[in-house]
């Protein structure tokens, strides 16, 4: 015990002081993207079809689709003229499908809060259901890290529970396989209302990689109604803290 205390005092605080600061993110890191269409050049469409997913829109105007993007960054790199760049900002659920559209002449709309009526219930304390339905086990690390102590999500009253019947909502990840998607109707089916479901990332929001697969319903939105919508592929942790804490109306 006296080693595990001393042990402590070694490493002293270690969880992160997000959202208060900034979170430290690596180098590498791919946030939400910024478009130029001023400088696109329509007609090459070297991006669009770069895109293993799709993504990137050139009907009307440019445009990608965050709920699509795996954040590979080869639109950015075949891009002759910097039209399309991935910005080291970690702040992009959004509350509706269609906000999570990037073009160069909008404002990107963050996720909004609950009702005061439902903040009200789940403000001091929030417990959540994780359903990997066929995800390939990334999102759900990533998830799992906001329980460890740099992210610590318990000092905000959140929490993930075993059973659906002791749950607020729903996280679900993956695309929703033939062989899970009976298995996610019912665990939302068993959560008492008034109930929320969370898709994270691209697979539980538009099958990802996957979509139009045969044994894949691209997605959690085909299944269920989706409250929030956290892009990533995987989000970052500080992204799904984020958006959990704007839901809650904890971040302006």
């Amino acid at each position: 015990m006296i080693a595990t205390l001393l042990e402590r005092i070694r490493q002293k605080h270690r969880t992160a002081a997000f959202p208060k600061e900034p979170p430290a993110l690596p180098d590498r890191f791919r946030g939400r993207p910024e478009m130029q269409a001023g400088t696109c050049l329509e007609e090459c469409r070297a991006c669009a079809e770069a895109c293993p997913t799709g993504a990137i829109l050139l009907d009307k105007r440019p445009s990608l689709d965050l709920g699509r993007c795996l954040f590979c960054g080869l639109c950015e790199e075949i891009c002759a003229t910097g039209a399309i760049h991935f910005t080291s900002n970690h702040r992009m659920a959004a509350r509706e499908r269609k906000a999570l559209h990037v073009t160069d002449a909008q404002t990107y709309a963050l996720a909004e809060a609950l009702d005061a009526k439902s903040r009200s219930v789940f403000d001091r304390s929030l417990k959540l259901r994780q359903v990997s339905a066929g995800g390939c086990n990334a999102c759900e690390a990533d998830l799992n890290v906001l329980s460890t102590v740099v992210y610590d999500l318990g000092r905000f009253g959140i929490q993930f529970v075993a059973s659906p019947r002791h749950a607020d909502g729903i996280v679900v990840t993956g695309p929703v396989t033939q062989n899970m998607a009976l298995a996610l109707t019912k665990t939302y089916d068993a959560t008492p209302a008034p109930k929320f479901v969370i898709a994270v990332g691209a697979c539980a929001i538009s099958g990802g990689p996957y979509r139009d697969h045969a044994e894949c319903h691209d997605g959690a939105t085909s299944a269920l109604p989706i409250d929030l919508y956290i892009p990533g592929c995987p989000p970052h942790p500080a992204t799904i803290l984020d958006g959990l804490l704007r839901l809650l109306g904890r971040l302006p």
